[in-house]
C-alpha cells in the first residue's frame, strides 16, 4: 500500500494552467499504473489521465491535447498538467495507484475550480 498526497489545485480563470502533482510515501516503480481521476457533485468519478508502469499514457476525450500526465520515479510523484482550463474542469481531483487488484489506494483530493 502507498499513501498518496495531491497538491497544486486552485483557482484559475478559464483558459489558465495548473500542474498537480501527486507525491508517494513509497517508490511507485512496482505499481501497473497511476492515474488521475476527478469528481464534482452530482457527476460520477471518472478518469481523466493514466499512465502505465511502461510509459504509455491513456486520457478521457474531454481533456485530449490540454492535459498531460508524466512521472517522476526518482522523485515517486506523479504530475498532472492542465492548460487551457474550461469551467467544466471543475472538480476535486484524485490521484491513485493501481495494483494486479485494481484501483486500491487514493489520495484525500485537491479541489480545482475553473472561472469563466
Amino acid at each position: 500500500q502507498v499513501q498518496l498526497v495531491e497538491s497544486g489545485g486552485g483557482l484559475v480563470q478559464a483558459g489558465g494552467s495548473l500542474r498537480l502533482s501527486c507525491a508517494a510515501s513509497r517508490s511507485i516503480v512496482g505499481v501497473n499504473a497511476m492515474g488521475w481521476f476527478r469528481g464534482a457533485p452530482g457527476k460520477q468519478r471518472e478518469s481523466v489521465a493514466i499512465i502505465t508502469r511502461g510509459g504509455s499514457t491513456n486520457y478521457a476525450n474531454s481533456v485530449k491535447g490540454r492535459f498531460t500526465i508524466s512521472g517522476d520515479n526518482a522523485k515517486n510523484t506523479v504530475y498532472l498538467q492542465m492548460n487551457s482550463l474550461k469551467p467544466e474542469d471543475t472538480a476535486v481531483y484524485y490521484c491513485a495507484a493501481m495494483y494486479s487488484s485494481g484501483w486500491s489506494d487514493w489520495g484525500q483530493g485537491t479541489q480545482v475550480t475553473v472561472s469563466s
